[in-house]
């Protein structure tokens, strides 16, 4: 009888294993396209690339080029944005803020600078209406380097000029997002990469996934995090699954719907990258796709008399992307999210690349977006 269950299980481990391998070829095979396109835009985005899809939380694409590999760690830029967004909505998720708290109430030097109506929500959608500093990357990263802590950076921003008043303009910058980092700071009483890693990073299994300097310089929540493709997309797959990974609520739903919100209309955005001319923005990422909201209208989280943000459209394809060449999407009208990992300077002609690539990915699910 022993001998009998034995080989029964020896038998279901095999056909289990077959159908494995099968099913990982026949998805490898389905996505011909995807390697194609990834071949011929190989001078634009890079030699060395990594690209890799999720359907629900199963991995059914992953394509590894030149030297990069899935597991090899590198700067991902404002790709940081969307994860530092994910990390305030954490602290949200434990009833320690709400995004419509004023900035004033945890930072109270703002105060001394008549910034007493900036609230988080601006913060996280670039809507703070203080003035940027001028100049271009190099000179901004040089200036960073000048402070030694978060504190003292997001000090320096209380003192800057207001150009519109919080809410009205959009302006692209690392300010809101440093700001925001700067009040978890204030409220967990924890430095920002730390609580990064044990809100985020350690539950999602992020293991080379960090906003700590080798230099020990401040931190940088817009734009410091360096990663690797495989513990991206396990960010991507939680916000992919309404906040579970691996059974494991990392996000509560409501708080996945408030990173989807739109923040912005067209009208408002005064300053974008180029490669993200002609989008809406949410919390942390770009708006690639968007359509009008089922409900009569959508309302603020903290507060049931405030209509939110975005004309009354939800996002339905959202992305963040880095200077360096990282392209992390989420399609949650189709079902998949994905995340091409390439250490190469991002310009308008990549922007391009990437929505043509989000097309072929596009034929391979059957859901149309409307």
């Amino acid at each position: 009888m022993s001998f009998k269950v034995t080989l029964n299980c020896l038998k279901r481990m095999i056909i289990a294993g077959f159908l494995l391998i099968f099913q990982s070829t026949n998805a490898q095979q389905n996505f011909l396209d995807l390697t194609a396109i990834l071949e011929q835009k190989k001078q634009l985005l890079g030699k060395d690339l990594v690209m890799m899809v999720a359907n629900k939380d199963t991995i059914i694409y992953k394509k590894e080029m030149g030297e990069f590999k899935s597991k090899t760690a590198a700067p991902i830029a404002s790709a940081s944005k969307w994860l530092t967004a994910a990390l305030v909505m954490a602290i949200v998720d434990e009833g320690k803020i709400s995004l419509d708290d004023k900035v004033v109430t945890y930072l109270p030097e703002f105060g001394k600078y008549f910034k007493n109506y900036i609230t988080i929500r601006q913060c996280l959608g670039h809507m703070t209406g203080i003035s940027d500093e001028s100049g271009g990357l190099l000179k901004k990263l040089a200036n960073r380097r000048k402070f030694e802590t978060l504190e003292e950076e997001v000090n320096s921003f209380a003192a800057r000029e207001i150009q519109a008043k919080p809410g009205a303009e959009f302006r692209y910058s690392n300010m809101g997002l440093n700001i925001a980092g700067r009040i978890l700071e204030v409220v967990t009483k924890k430095k920002f990469d730390q609580l990064a890693k044990t809100k985020l990073f350690a539950p999602l299994g992020m293991r080379q996934t960090s906003f700590t300097n080798i230099d020990m310089s401040a931190v940088n929540p817009s734009g410091g995090a360096k990663s690797t493709a495989d513990d991206y997309m396990k960010f991507l797959t939680m916000l992919l699954n309404k906040g579970n990974y691996k059974g494991k609520q990392i996000l509560s739903e409501e708080s996945l719907e408030a990173l989807m919100q739109i923040q912005t209309t067209s009208d408002q955005i005064k300053y974008a990258p180029k490669s993200a001319e002609g989008f809406n923005y949410a919390s942390g990422s770009w708006v690639i796709e968007e359509k009008e909201s089922p409900l009569p209208e959508l309302r603020s989280q903290s507060s049931k008399d405030s209509i939110a943000p975005g004309g009354g459209r939800v996002a339905t394809a959202l992305a963040s992307p880095g200077l360096f060449g990282t392209w992390p999407m989420i399609d949650y009208c189709r079902g998949y999210a994905y995340i091409v990992f390439v250490k190469n300077f991002l310009g308008e002609e990549r922007a391009g690349a990437h929505i043509e690539i989000k097309e072929v990915v596009d034929a391979q699910f059957a859901a149309e977006c409307n």
